[in-house]
């Protein structure tokens, strides 16, 4: 038997703000455990958000220096997490870090969040970077959960993940297959009433507004629904087709907005299709809080779907990182060549080692 203590670290596209998750994996015969010890989520200043949301367009030094001050920022969050939770026990911290640029065609991924600044601070080793090697293997980089999915939560037939992007993971013929599906709180939230809303609760205003037949068929009939896998999305995808595509509507939000949640819906039913019944998928993501989604995805498909407690809703992604860590640490495959097309499985992340004094 062999145990890890990890402190798990996402930050989503939504940003929502930094999910920190302290996790227990237990290996017992060939099998992984897993337990969420503490959770919590520092939620980003608005100056934070519009430094994160604006860097893309900023200078190679501005995004560098911001990689050095996100690290410090992680590193200041996770102190605090292991003074509140009186934390003794930790073998290592797993940041994915903050996605700036994901442009797998041109071999480009960047999550900054300094691994080295982040250990340096904490004085904790640090494994981050967790997608670059499948990009220069000729993968996506994209998406990276699912093999937290076989090893951890194999019970479910599918595996939905409604964040920032929403993507699915499930078994095909033995093989492990997933992607993302399509933009859901991202767009969701960028067409919210005035800035006056940080989300729509339970989906109240999508549901007050009207389906606009004619931009949902246009959304539907973008070129990305019809690639087949692997494949994976990043902001510039929707900052290049999703908001021109919904702007050329004079609509007003809470119509847009029911027309993206019906969009999001019909893809997502789309992509999870087992015949078996009852096939089942566990919901995960902020999008599980979406009461008006779930019950428009129920509309279009018999899936028996399944809303775990809140904590592996909102700390799913930071629990997978965590594992990720783990694999990494034992210098095996972490990334699946099925899932992101890479030449073949491999191990990504950079271990920044804090030696301990004896």
């Amino acid at each position: 038997m062999q145990v890890y203590h990890v402190i798990g670290l996402m930050s989503g596209t939504s940003l929502d703000g930094v999910d920190l998750a302290y996790c227990k994996f237990i290996l017992r015969n060939k099998v992984w455990e897993y337990e969420i010890i503490h959770t919590a989520c520092y939620p980003y200043s608005e100056d934070w958000k519009v430094k994160l949301a604006n860097a893309e367009n900023t200078s190679a030094l501005a995004i560098h220096l911001l990689d050095t001050a996100l690290g410090n920022y992680f590193a200041e969050n996770i102190r605090e997490f292991i003074q509140k939770f009186n934390i003794k026990e930790l073998d290592f911290i797993a940041s994915h870090g903050h996605t700036i640029f994901h442009q797998p065609a041109n071999g480009l991924t960047l999550q900054i969040g300094a691994g080295a600044v982040i250990a340096a601070n904490t004085g904790v080793t640090t494994i981050c970077d967790f997608r670059k090697m499948d990009v220069a293997m000729g993968g996506q980089g994209a998406p990276l959960v699912p093999i937290g999915d076989r090893d951890l939560f194999s019970s479910y037939d599918y595996c939905l993940n409604i964040g920032g992007i929403a993507n699915v993971s499930f078994e095909l013929n033995g093989i492990r297959l997933a992607y993302d599906i399509c933009p859901a709180n991202m767009i969701l939230n960028y067409y919210l009433p005035d800035n006056k809303f940080l989300f729509d609760d339970e989906g109240l205003i999508a549901r007050s507004g009207k389906v606009n037949n004619e931009l949902l068929a246009e959304l539907n009939n973008l070129n990305y629904y019809h690639q087949a896998f692997p494949k994976s999305l990043g902001k510039e995808w929707v900052l290049q087709n999703i908001y021109p595509t919904v702007e050329k509507y004079n609509l007003s939000e809470n119509h847009i907005l029911a027309t993206l949640t019906e969009h999001i819906a019909m893809q997502i039913a789309a992509n999870c299709h087992k015949s078996e019944a009852p096939a089942s998928m566990l919901i995960t993501g902020g999008g599980a809080y979406h009461a008006y989604l779930i019950e428009r995805i129920t509309a279009h498909t018999s899936m028996q779907l399944i809303i775990p407690s809140s904590v592996l809703i909102e700390f799913k992604e930071a629990l997978v990182f965590a594992f990720l860590g783990v694999l990494r640490y034992r210098n095996e495959d972490n990334c699946l060549a099925t899932v992101t097309g890479a030449k073949k499985n491999n191990c990504g992340g950079q271990i920044f080692l804090i030696k301990n004094e004896s």
